[in-house]
């Protein structure tokens, strides 16, 4: 490399990558890790969505909550066989335990690494723990980017070999004004996302409202987009959703479908494909994010129906 050069990126080896560089439509799928040192329940999640995603994210002691260390359950998924994407939350964490984190969880064999800021601890179930959030998403990003590419921690201190990140944040198209939502996403690109994944989407209107915004700049091809779907058991929980989980919108004539339908978590099933389906149309999506918690199963079926089976061979 000539003097002065910048560095050449660092692949990541993550399938997940692969499947997106080679502009294949990609799927996700998310598991909880336990509240427990059993790793069981988590293994058990993962193997039922084997074959029907191309990555599942481990989450990170979700609602404050806590939760097995999702670097333990990313690496129990790599033992199995299975690509993970570890979540990471700077609620928890300063610098340094961060960048520890990504560099051990690099050397067992994680590839994909998802930086979120993380739900405030009052919220969970150790309310009087004091939120670290010594970097901000924005600024994880760019650690965890200058990590791989420059091969430098946070404190310019060098770092040999470069860890092989795929890189991850997400968004949330409906979470306040549509303009400011669009900035963050902006930033965050910027930042060093490789791949974002939105909070669910219900208003389909209103997110291809928001792809224009991110076509307008060409922010669809500076990064991954990846689509939430929630597939609804019942109408009540559509409308815990409306009134409890920011960002989500759940239309009325969303609601009224499950609630007027005979077998109301089929009629969810049905109305996650053809989410699935419409999202596959809009320009700049490069994916779909499945958020099936504590429903696993709903995921192949919703795979089958969407026709996104086999996952390709990458």
């Amino acid at each position: 490399m000539e003097d002065g050069a910048a560095p050449s990126p660092v692949r990541s080896g993550s399938r997940l990558e692969r499947v997106l560089l080679g502009r294949r439509f990609a799927v996700t799928a998310e598991v909880v890790p336990p509240a427990s040192p059993d790793p069981s329940p988590l293994l058990a999640s993962a193997r039922r969505l084997r074959g029907s995603a191309d990555a599942l994210n481990v989450t990170d002691s979700p609602r404050a909550r806590v939760h097995m260390a999702s670097w333990a359950g990313a690496v129990l998924l790599v033992r199995e066989g299975l690509e993970p994407v570890m979540q990471v939350v700077t609620r928890d964490r300063n610098r340094i335990a961060l960048q520890a984190d990504v560099l051990g969880a690099s050397a067992l064999g994680v590839r994909n690494v998802m930086a979120l800021g993380g739900d405030d601890p009052k919220s969970g179930n150790e309310p009087g723990a004091a939120g670290v959030f010594d970097l901000d998403t924005e600024a994880f990003l760019e650690t965890l980017r200058d990590l791989r590419d420059r091969g430098v921690l946070r404190g310019g201190d060098p770092v040999e070999p470069r860890p092989p990140l795929f890189i991850g944040a997400t968004a949330n198209p409906f979470g306040g004004r549509m303009e400011d939502s669009f900035v963050n996403l902006r930033g965050k690109a910027e930042a060093g996302a490789d791949f974002v994944q939105t909070q669910a989407i219900f208003d389909l209107d209103g997110f291809e409202e928001w792809m224009h915004l991110v076509r307008k700049e060409w922010i669809h091809e500076k990064l991954h987009i990846l689509a939430g779907v929630v597939p609804l058991k019942s109408a009540k929980a559509a409308r815990f959703m409306n009134e409890k989980v920011p960002g989500i919108v759940v239309p009325p004539e969303v609601v009224k479908r499950i609630e007027r339908a005979a077998n109301p978590k089929a009629e969810g099933i049905a109305i996650a494909v053809e989410a699935v389906e419409a999202l596959r149309k809009i320009e700049g999506v490069r994916g779909v994010h499945l958020m099936a918690v504590d429903w696993e199963d709903a995921v192949p079926a919703i795979v089958k129906g969407a026709g996104l089976l086999p996952r390709p061979e990458v």
